[in-house]
């Protein structure tokens, strides 16, 4: 069964928080139209002070659903944009997939995944002790487990909105498990 989008979202300035859209735009190469992450080399706000040539890996942040159910069993109520994704996932395995996996997102779009989001310490302004439950230690390996989502570059454009399906494509083999970007 493919996945969902259940909410898309964007800001134009620099915020935690991006509000929900009705719809967001995917432009290939840059990210969605308007947001203040769109562009080919890095727009996250503090990487650009000491790496501002280097290519945006992180045009789209996406985030399951899926993690403010666990979140609201721990008492912390987070909804869709709140933690500053893009676009906000049902059904889809995102901490799962492996780097170069494609997302084929409504009737056009396409992303390709680039990494883990690695969470911020801003995350406990915006909730007190929430930065504690977006990671954890896997009590096999002793290597951090990070939940905030994924990040993914715009292969091919298009409009995104709420309900739009989201099919799978795996790279070819061998996978590379997900990293930091």
């Amino acid at each position: 069964m493919p996945g969902q989008v259940a909410a898309v979202s964007r800001n134009e300035v620099y915020s935690f928080s991006k509000p929900n859209r009705d719809s967001i735009t995917l432009l290939t190469g840059l990210g969605v139209e308007g947001d203040v992450h769109a562009g080919e080399t890095i727009r996250h706000q503090f990487r650009m002070t000491y790496e501002p040539d280097l290519p945006n890996l992180r045009q789209v942040h996406l985030m399951h659903e899926e993690l403010f159910d666990e979140l609201a069993l721990k008492g912390f109520k987070v909804s869709a944009g709140q933690l500053g994704e893009n676009i906000t996932t049902r059904g889809v395995d995102l901490l799962g997939l492996p780097t170069g996996a494609l997302l084929h997102l409504g009737e056009q779009a396409v992303l390709e995944v680039t990494g883990l989001r690695n969470p911020c310490s801003k995350i406990n302004d915006f909730r007190k002790g929430l930065l504690g439950e977006v990671f954890a230690m896997d009590p096999l390996s002793g290597e951090f487990i990070f939940k905030c989502g994924v990040m993914a570059v715009v292969r091919h454009g298009g409009t995104v909105r709420p309900d739009d399906s989201i099919r799978v494509e795996p790279p070819s083999l061998p996978h590379r498990p997900l990293e930091r970007v």
